[in-house]
Formats: structure tokens, sequence, C-alpha cells
């Protein structure tokens, strides 16, 4: 499973994988265990509409050893495009589906990104969750950026930890600019999961299932901090859907 064919499958322009969860947990696993470094971006609208206005977050994606489909938009486009039955693939889920694998398979991780009192949090979470679950350690950047002997400090902590796979909640564009910046530096499979530490440790309410499946899950997010996500919501979630029918319509047309 984890050697199979990549798949994928261009979404207003960003290369997206077609995979289901047992497969993007597999290939996690596979890279993990042979301490590969490697750089898993998870896609939501917001991710691909800021893929077609700045060309280096675009390379990064492009770059990127694994692009799952995250957001009801991205995952209702590749089904438009013909990947049948595709899920949301995102970041909480994809987060907490590792480990829950990692608890039984002894592979460990390391948490990069948030907050100090919410990793403990998360850390406590994940352990009464997850008894058997190997963290190798976390850090708590700060908001400034690392100095080079900081950074260079941090990369030896993390591959002389043993984690094969390190959690990086650093929020989009940034996180996924930092895994890129560290490929091959850090001998470990990079995650980029957005919220997901702060869903876990339960600093911030997910939305509820129904609205999860729904799609819907935006709409609590904006209800819950209309002020930070009002313009990401309505002006990129529009630029989606205009691209998207751009998109369509174009394909419709070559086939005609």
């Amino acid at each position: 499973m984890s050697h199979s064919k990549r798949i994928i499958r261009n979404v207003i322009g960003a290369p997206i994988d077609v995979l289901g969860w047992e497969q993007a947990v597999s290939r996690m696993s596979h890279w993990a265990a042979a301490r590969e470094s490697r750089v898993v971006c998870i896609c939501n609208a917001h991710s691909v509409v800021t893929a077609r206005q700045d060309p280096e977050f675009f390379q990064v994606i492009s770059d990127a050893d694994m692009a799952t489909p995250d957001g009801a938009p991205v995952a209702w486009l590749l089904r438009m495009l013909g990947a049948m039955g595709q899920e949301r693939i995102n970041g909480p889920d994809l987060m907490w589906k590792f480990c829950a694998h990692a608890a039984e398979t002894g592979e460990s991780l390391y948490l990069y990104g948030a907050s100090e009192s919410t990793l403990e949090l998360l850390v406590k979470a994940l352990l009464e969750s997850f008894p058997n679950l190997r963290v190798a350690g976390f850090f708590s950047p700060p908001f400034r950026p690392l100095s080079v002997d900081e950074d260079e400090t941090v990369v030896n902590v993390i591959n002389q930890s043993g984690a094969g796979l390190v959690l990086v909640s650093l929020g989009c564009p940034k996180q996924e600019k930092w895994m890129a910046a560290h490929r091959n530096r850090i001998q470990a499979v990079m995650v980029g999961v957005g919220a997901a530490f702060d869903y876990h440790a339960g600093t911030i309410q997910r939305a509820p299932l129904w609205m999860q499946k729904n799609g819907l899950e935006w709409l609590y997010r904006l209800a819950s901090e209309p002020r930070r996500l009002w313009r990401r919501y309505f002006v990129t979630n529009t630029l989606f859907i205009w691209y998207a029918s751009q998109q369509l319509l174009s394909r419709r047309s070559t086939r005609t």
C-alpha cells in the first residue's frame, strides 16, 4: 500500500493527491520508519488559492511528497474531476489516525508549534487516548524567526530525538514554508497540521461532526473567529469557486 503509485490531479493549478485515509497513513508510516526527510502538505481551499497567488508557496506544494485534499471544496472538485468518492483528508483527523497507528507500531513523533501551555495539554490528551504513544519531544517556537544557531539547535534536537514524524502546527502558509526549508535537514516526515494541536488540546472547539461531514466546518470556524477569518473565507472561497468553475468549464469545452 505504501509503495502504491501516486495519483495526482490538478486542483485550480495545485497538484493534489487522490488517496484514502489508509493510503495516507501507510505512506507516512513507511517514510517515518525509514527516517526519510519528507514533506506532507494538507491543502484546503485557502491553500490552493494561495498557491495561485504566491509562487514560493506553489513551489512548496508542487515539491511536497504528498498533498492531501483538506476542505470540502477541494475534495468536491476532485470528485468532479473523476476521483470518485474522494474524502477530505484533513489535518486534525490525519494526525489522530497516525497517532493511533504509531501507538500500535511503536513509531515516535515530535510536536513543533503552538504555545507551551497548548503543547502540555496536547501531550496529556494524546497519552490519555493512546497510552503507548511515544512522544519524542515538543517545541514551542517564538513568534520571531529563529536565528541560524537556534534553528540548528532545533534541527539537532529533533534528529537526536529519534522521531520518525514531526507534526508541525504553525498555520498556513508558514508551516509549509518551514517544512520546505528543513527538507533534507530534518530526518523525519514533516506534516503541516494547521489548527490540529489546538483542537486536540481542547483550546479551540472543533465543529460538530454533522457540520464536518457536510462541508460546513469553515462556517463554524468563521462564526467562532469572525474578525480573524472573514477575509480568508469570503475572499478565498469566492476565488476558489471562480477558479473551479473556470477549470470545469474549460475541461468540458475540451471534451466537446
